[in-house]
């Protein structure tokens, strides 16, 4: 064997137990995660309530780092430029799927993320002010069709799943509506509080006390039938709309590149983190059911959520605009 090949076999000797340790030694330093909204909204809000936990669990510091905007895909753009070291997560709102049809973004989910998690899934529920004639959501169909798009709903941004998936339901029940979209369901669910805007289709988790209150009336859900975070209101499904089901979802995505024994150690870092009793309760108490599922259980779902509201976008010509 020559004197080259001698010193490659040496190398890769030395520096193979080196990758190994450093992986075995992960995390030597905090750990970011990226919030692709503002503070307040659902996404913000689970993050903090697993985030201290999670620290505990990999023994540093969890920082959460707010990036919102463009309904998520400024978050999503600097998540696929992190570097694939295990320093960097995101915990990925239901928006991400839609945003893979609806925007011209620089990556594709599915190449640019490594899945690690479903945190939490959970109904979108369509709510209105309490001051508004609003009964039922067939008040709703029956104004709009005597006065089309003078009825407004706000989102969490344009093209997210509450957009699409509203998008869909109007269109079945045949009127037109008015979006509002707003950056992140903080800001949103502020200006319905205060009456600005009449309706809002939203996750369960920034309302729910609002529903609990009376200052917010919940017309339907958008799960298959009736759903414990919002009990006594009827699906759409059950309203008359057919299989009409969507549902909203939080996962926590790595980058991709990153190496297999940190994403392990960090699935099931999470999974502790956010089946702990007291976590597990605080975030079903907000209108949303813990899942910790495996990573390859939640490349599955993400993958099938970009494919079935991609089709929903492209057949009614939704963009970022909208």
């Amino acid at each position: 064997m020559d004197r080259r090949a001698v010193i490659a076999l040496a190398a890769a000797g030395l520096t193979a137990p080196r990758v190994a340790s450093a992986q075995g030694a992960w995390p030597e330093r905090p750990v970011r995660i990226i919030v692709p909204f503002p503070p307040g909204g659902s996404v913000d809000t689970i993050a903090r309530l697993f985030q201290a936990k999670l620290s505990e669990g990999l023994g540093k510091p969890v920082v959460i780092e707010n990036r919102g905007g463009a309904s998520g895909s400024i978050g999503g753009i600097e998540m696929s430029r992190a570097q694939p070291d295990g320093y960097t997560w995101m915990l990925a709102y239901d928006n991400e799927a839609t945003n893979q049809t609806v925007m011209r973004l620089p990556y594709r989910a599915m190449e640019a993320f490594a899945p690690v998690s479903l945190v939490a899934t959970g109904p979108l529920a369509l709510v209105t002010h309490k001051d508004t004639p609003y009964r039922t959501f067939q008040d709703v169909v029956d104004a709009a069709k005597r006065a089309p798009d003078s009825i407004g709903y706000a989102t969490s941004g344009a093209g997210g799943l509450a957009h699409v998936s509203t998008t869909l339901l109007t269109s079945q029940a045949g009127i037109q509506l008015t979006h509002v979209p707003y950056r992140g369901g903080g800001p949103a669910v502020q200006d319905v509080v205060a009456g600005n805007v009449p309706l809002f289709m939203s996750n369960v988790v920034i309302i729910s006390q609002h529903i609990r209150n009376g200052i917010l009336r919940p017309l339907g859900v958008t799960t298959p039938g009736e759903t414990r975070h919002v009990p006594g209101v009827r699906s759409f499904a059950q309203q008359g709309y057919g299989d009409f089901e969507a549902p909203t979802w939080w996962a926590f995505l790595g980058r991709a590149g990153t190496p297999e024994p940190i994403l392990a150690k960090m699935q099931a870092a999470l999974a502790r983190a956010v089946t702990d009793p007291d976590v597990k309760a605080k975030i079903e108490e907000q209108g949303c059911d813990v899942q910790a599922s495996s990573r390859e259980v939640c490349g599955r779902f993400l993958a099938a959520e970009i494919e079935k509201w991609g089709r929903v976008i492209r057949a009614n010509h939704i963009t970022a605009d909208s």
